[in-house]
């Protein structure tokens, strides 16, 4: 993937002032399958796509457990993501030892992201090839933080990155208003139709995603497969009520044909809205 004499080091700045190799890595990010997070005041919820090289392997796991406060959603390089949960691990661990206390998500997120960024600096080193989404919990609430490879970090109140996740982008920028004051339950229904709109017309199973629950009181676990699949069919039983509701309603309309042009006019004003 040779662009021009400016990409073959990473501390090589392009003339207009660009590192390459740091946007490849950032290109990696884009090309790993969907993961997304969501918040509340209360609770986080991470979510991620299964997908695996092939019908004869098990996927990959994208979540991980960094502490019963922490939990983080990755793509990109799995290999990658694996080594910096590691190390987040590590950081948990010997905070409680020194401080007995549990790290802030905050002071964690600020060392990854300087972690991330001294590989842009150092010429024997190449920057990290993964995105994550850092669910946590702390004294000042539920957090959902996003460190990009080039030691950028981001807060936000839901986000996804990965493959094809404009789609779920564009589902949480209309719902989300509503995930300040939401149950973990509606979290995590909508946390699977964002899921879902990733997917683009395949079909969502407990075997195609996975999810993560954060909140007070309830340390980080990933949901079994059973239960996933529960909500799923619940969700989908709620999407088809209104749908089958409305043949019944059609008829109505149609019980008067003889009733003139006159009398089929309020007829129409009435099912313009249930249209739009």
């Amino acid at each position: 993937m040779f662009r021009n004499q400016y990409d073959t080091d990473v501390t090589t700045w392009s003339p207009a002032g660009r590192l390459f190799q740091v946007e490849y890595a950032m290109e990696a990010v884009k090309q790993g399958s969907a993961a997304i997070g969501l918040r509340s005041k209360t609770h986080v919820v991470l979510g991620c796509v299964n997908k695996a090289q092939s019908e004869l392997s098990s996927h990959q796991k994208k979540i991980f457990k960094v502490d019963d406060h922490i939990g983080v959603a990755i793509a990109g390089l799995t290999a990658d993501g694996r080594v910096l949960s590691k190390y987040m691990r590590n950081e948990c661990i010997n905070y409680g030892f020194g401080y007995e206390g549990k790290l802030p998500v905050g002071r964690l997120v600020v060392q990854l992201a300087d972690k991330a960024q001294v590989c842009t600096q150092r010429s024997w080193k190449r920057p990290y090839g993964v995105g994550l989404l850092v669910g946590g919990l702390d004294e000042s609430g539920a957090h959902l933080y996003y460190n990009c490879p080039s030691g950028n970090y981001f807060e936000y109140q839901a986000f996804a990155i990965g493959s094809r996740s404009q789609a779920a982008k564009t589902y949480l920028e209309r719902k989300f208003e509503s995930f300040i004051d939401a149950s973990k339950e509606e979290l995590i229904r909508h946390a699977i139709f964002a899921i879902k709109e990733t997917l683009q017309g395949e079909k969502l199973t407990s075997s195609t995603c996975t999810i993560a629950v954060l909140g007070v009181g309830e340390p980080f676990h990933i949901l079994n497969q059973q239960a996933i699949e529960e909500l799923i069919k619940s969700f989908e039983i709620a999407e088809e009520g209104p749908a089958a509701d409305e043949p019944d309603a059609a008829p109505e309309v149609d019980e008067h044909p003889a009733a003139g042009d006159q009398a089929a006019a309020p007829a129409d004003e009435g099912a313009a809205p249930m249209e739009i």
